[in-house]
């Protein structure tokens, strides 16, 4: 009995964690090509073509950034409104994660927490550039984690989520 105390002692001293450590803005430009005359042109709704991708950079042991990178472009027929990049990064301590779990708190929950501010930054900058403020919905970065694993998957011509293993431990 006292070896399964023990046991459980020691999981509970040290159990998972996550910590954002700090934020930032790595690249911001906006461009307003036809300025001031787009602000001041009337017409149709803007067709907006909007990407999001998203980066992990290992910085020390338990300690990564995750970087945003949001494109948004907005055109009028075939006239440019503005074209604004952003590339927002969060740093996290993660401690005693589990491998198997790593990749999904880096691609997916890191990524929602920095979201929100990446997104009130292209709000501000769009109408600061005399535009009503793009908000953009929000994103589900579960769906982006699978669809990259797939993609992954299927440019290695192996099934999405394991390979099949002959025993070895060593795919087929």
């Amino acid at each position: 009995m006292t070896d399964e105390n023990q046991g459980g002692a020691t999981a509970q001293e040290n159990p998972p964690s996550m910590n954002m450590v700090g934020q930032y803005i790595r690249d911001l430009s906006f461009e307003n090509p036809g300025a001031p005359g787009s602000i001041m042109a009337g017409g149709g709704n803007p067709a907006f073509n909007v990407s999001i991708s998203v980066a992990v950079k290992k910085q020390a042991d338990d300690i990564y950034a995750v970087e945003l990178t949001l494109n948004a472009k907005a055109n009028r027929e075939a006239v440019v409104l503005f074209n604004v990049e952003l590339i927002y990064g969060g740093v996290f301590r993660l401690k005693n994660v589990p491998e198997a779990t790593l990749s999904q708190l880096l691609m997916i929950e890191c990524p929602r927490l920095i979201f929100p501010f990446a997104r009130q930054v292209l709000a501000s900058v769009t109408q600061q550039g005399g535009f009503p403020p793009l908000m953009m919905e929000p994103v589900d970065f579960a769906a982006i984690y699978r669809q990259n694993l797939a993609k992954l998957a299927a440019q290695q011509g192996a099934a999405p989520l394991a390979a099949p293993t002959d025993g070895s431990g060593k795919p087929n």
